[in-house]
C-alpha cells in the first residue's frame, strides 16, 4: 500500500467521544462535560437534583448550548474543538475526512491541523476527551 493509499484509507477511519473509556479510566463524562452546557441548560439541570447521564447530557448540548455564538471556534485549542464538535453532532460518529471538513470550516478555513494526517496523530494521542476510533462491526 502506498502512502497515497494509506491516507484514503485514513481519512475514512470513524471517531467518536467513547462513553466506556471514562469509567475505564477512572473519570467522569458527565463531570466532564457539564462545564459545557450553557447557563439556561445548567440551571434547569441543577434545579433536577439528579445527576443526568452522559447520554443526555449530549444530547441537551446537541439541541441546545452548541447552538450558541462561539461554542466551537479558531482560538480553541485543536483537541478542545473536536470534542465540543463530537458534542454538537450528539456524538455521532464521523470519518476523519468529515471531521476536518467541518472542523476546517468552524475555524475559518484552517487546513492544515485539520488534515486526516494531523486528526488521526492529535487522535491518537488522546488521553483526556475519550476520543477514539469506532472499529466496524
Amino acid at each position: 500500500m502506498d502512502k497515497e493509499e494509506k491516507i484514503t484509507e485514513l481519512a475514512k477511519t470513524r471517531w467518536a467521544i467513547s462513553l466506556d473509556w471514562f469509567p475505564q479510566n477512572n473519570r467522569s463524562l458527565s463531570v466532564l462535560i457539564k462545564d459545557y452546557l450553557c447557563p439556561e441548560c445548567t440551571k434547569k439541570i441543577s434545579g433536577k437534583g439528579k445527576q443526568p447521564s452522559p447520554e443526555a447530557l449530549i444530547l441537551t448540548i446537541h439541541k441546545c448550548c452548541s447552538k450558541k455564538n462561539d461554542f466551537i471556534n479558531d482560538r480553541l485549542p485543536i483537541l478542545e474543538g473536536i470534542f465540543r464538535l463530537f458534542l454538537r453532532n450528539g456524538n455521532r460518529d464521523i470519518s476523519l475526512e468529515e471531521l476536518g471538513h467541518e472542523l476546517s470550516q468552524l475555524r475559518g478555513g484552517d487546513i492544515y491541523r485539520t488534515s486526516p494526517e494531523a486528526l488521526y496523530r492529535i487522535l491518537k494521542k488522546d488521553g483526556y476527551y475519550g476520543l477514539q476510533e469506532v472499529k466496524a462491526a
